[in-house]
């Protein structure tokens, strides 16, 4: 469980457009290496959340540092998993999961060596030259997942990224997640609308209230890995987290 100094710390963190004040005073810590999901009611501001932490927003108020600086994508190295589809088109397998290394100036054996590694974790060995035309859904998300981690990002921002999956691969997604979490050791946040997964992945569940959104609870999941969906206490956790978006 966490422990240790904050790697990332968010202070009175606030965001308004126009008038319509949408994140009121968030104040939460992540540790480093820790996987936090975010829940809440639907239009409560998740993706906005997600958007100013990374920086792809301005926050109206408030800070946001990482190892005590101020967060920026020019200096920190962040990565992002979108809910929609994010392969390129003209790219294969192989050369989409290395665009960032690209971007870096990742030296070729060292990419080389990283993109071995990364696709035999997501279990995309064979795929390397394929297209995302010739892909399923699961296996684009298997390459989406392949490409943020491969960059060794300091942080790692995921909104909703199963949500247009079905639940066998959903499942399968996500115990390879956790897979290549484990082994990397990343700090992650990971938005999602759906209890039970924040459940089955995360240490720490971080619970938003309606707008104008504060944190309502965070509770955590003292539970061992792999999961089990029919564990009482995995059962406890999961009403738990239900009762405190459903009930206000």
């Amino acid at each position: 469980m966490p422990a240790g100094k904050p790697k990332i710390r968010v202070e009175r963190l606030t965001k308004m457009f126009g008038d319509l004040l949408v994140l009121d005073d968030l104040n939460f810590d992540i540790y480093d290496g820790e996987f936090l999901c975010v829940v809440g009611p639907t239009g409560c501001g998740k993706t906005t959340f997600c958007n100013v932490v990374s920086r792809l927003l301005p926050a109206t108020r408030g800070s946001i540092t990482m190892d005590t600086e101020e967060i920026d994508p020019t200096r920190h190295n962040i990565s992002f998993v979108f809910q929609e589809p994010s392969c390129i088109p003209w790219r294969t397998v192989w050369q989409d999961i290395g665009i960032g290394l690209e971007i870096k100036g990742i030296n070729s054996r060292e990419a080389h060596q990283r993109l071995v590694d990364i696709i035999n974790m997501v279990e995309l060995k064979g795929f390397e030259k394929f297209y995302p035309h010739q892909l399923s859904a699961g296996m684009k998300q298997r390459v989406a997942i392949a490409r943020a981690f491969v960059t060794e990002p300091d942080l790692l921002l995921m909104d909703e990224p199963f949500g247009q999956l079905d639940t066998s691969t959903r499942f399968q997604i996500e115990n390879r997640l956790i897979e290549v979490w484990q082994k990397t050791k990343r700090t992650v946040i990971f938005v999602t609308h759906n209890l039970e997964e924040a459940v089955y992945l995360a240490e720490r569940i971080l619970v938003l209230t309606n707008k104008p959104t504060t944190v309502k609870e965070v509770v955590h999941v003292r539970l061992p890995r792999p999961r089990n969906f029919a564990d009482p206490e995995f059962v406890k956790i999961r009403r738990r987290v239900t009762d405190l978006v459903k009930w206000w």
